[in-house]
């Protein structure tokens, strides 16, 4: 069992939060919130403009430590943004304006954000929020392109409603889009470094008629989580979904798809040069033999529909060398069934899960899972969140990707 404690996945990392003139400069505060509930060590500088927006007493009182907000205060010293930058796992900087990406990119340092910032490159994290106009400006784009060659990073901005009023390219990324990055980049270098890891979610839909289809309580949370696990450990992630419930978090490609075919056809195609497939998804068993062009009337007095058995295709993935993890998703004798599934499947163990319980079944941030290996040995875990269960199946992974 792993000895990590993974609730907190930024525990003991120190982050910096840059924070500039711009009216998204609210949204700071809930990043901050965001990053101490992961364990982060928060560390929060303002330019100046900065302040007319948002005070420094809701970010002392959020991270417990002091603001950063001028270079020559008695309160701030000097040297600290070199010590700060130095000793950071990550700098992002959210909002950012079109000034301060102008600062960072011509070498300007005259605000605790951009002198900080001119410290570190490739654990830089820009949020850009501004006006759409300010945004495609030519001298914008070409300040970012600049940044981004030299190893800064950029998540956002979002299309939406803008504080002109007007709908554009200019809003601030999502909170969890910015910690994921922010995970990303602290987990860069992990034991799943240069590993391509491939996991499923969510329940296969398969339809009826054009309104209508067959699918299962499966809310993808379990597979997101695996997802999110693997970027925190270095790991290129392709996830592989029919739930859009659970799709925001930067690091992970995300496919969309919907029924049996879909997910086969893009796993399979993801798998040609992966290390590990995890598959989380609850894949149906069955399918309707026939889909009605047209709805099915309610007039109709009875209604009686035909399925077939979903052919077993994990076999034909032609990648040979990826280790695949399967789950056994059970309602009652969870270890015999379990056991019976891995005995027809080519994987070296399978993780067992009881969905019929409302604490451990589908849509609930925790997991109770036993491992089942081929040599017969079981292990039982206590309840913990979806998250842990993912870093104890790659814990598990990671030496027999090695082998």
């Amino acid at each position: 069992m792993s000895t990590n404690n993974h609730t907190f996945p930024l525990s003991s990392k120190k982050i910096l939060l840059g924070i500039t003139g711009s009216i998204a400069s609210y949204k700071s505060a809930e990043l901050a919130s965001e990053l101490v509930k992961m364990g982060a060590d928060v560390h929060v500088m303002m330019t100046k403009s900065a302040l007319n927006f948002i005070g420094t007493e809701t970010f002392k009182g959020l991270t417990h430590n002091e603001v950063f907000y001028d270079l020559w205060s008695a309160e701030n010293k000097y040297i600290e943004h070199i010590n700060l930058g130095l000793s950071t796992d990550c700098m992002v900087i959210a909002p950012c304006t079109a000034n301060t990406i102008a600062k960072i990119a011509l070498g300007i340092a005259d605000d605790p954000v951009s002198t900080t910032a001119l410290t570190i490159r490739n654990k830089l994290l820009i949020a850009p929020a501004m006006d759409g106009e300010m945004y495609n400006k030519f001298s914008t784009q070409n300040n970012i392109k600049l940044l981004k060659k030299s190893g800064v990073n950029f998540i956002g901005p979002n299309k939406g409603r803008l504080a002109s009023g007007i709908n554009g390219i200019g809003r601030m990324a999502d909170i969890n889009e910015i910690s994921g990055y922010i995970r990303k980049i602290v987990g860069a270098s992990g034991d799943y470094k240069n590993k391509h890891v491939v996991v499923s979610a969510g329940g296969t839909i398969e339809p009826i008629d054009p309104v209508r289809h067959i699918s299962n309580k499966s809310t993808g949370l379990m597979g997101f989580s695996i997802a999110e696990a693997a970027r925190d450990r270095g790991a290129k992630v392709t996830l592989i979904t029919s739930s859009k419930k659970y799709n925001k978090s930067s690091g992970i490609n995300i496919l969309n798809v919907s029924n049996v075919e879909s997910f086969k056809k893009n796993i399979t195609n993801e798998c040609i040069k992966a290390d590990l497939l995890v598959m989380a998804a609850a894949i149906s068993d069955f399918k309707p033999t026939k889909i009605f062009n047209d709805k099915i009337k309610k007039n109709n007095k009875k209604l009686s529909l035909d399925f077939e058995p979903v052919k077993n295709w994990l076999d034909e993935i032609p990648n040979q060398k990826i280790l695949k993890v399967l789950f056994a998703a059970e309602t009652s004798n969870i270890i015999s069934n379990a056991k019976n599934k891995l005995g027809r499947k080519n994987v070296p163990f399978i993780v067992a899960n009881d969905v019929s319980k409302k604490d451990i079944g589908f849509g609930t941030k925790t997991n109770q899972v036993t491992f089942i290996w081929k040599n017969g040995e079981i292990e039982k875990l206590p309840k913990m969140s979806k998250l842990e269960v993912g870093h104890e199946i790659l814990d598990r992974s990671i030496d027999l990707i090695r082998s």
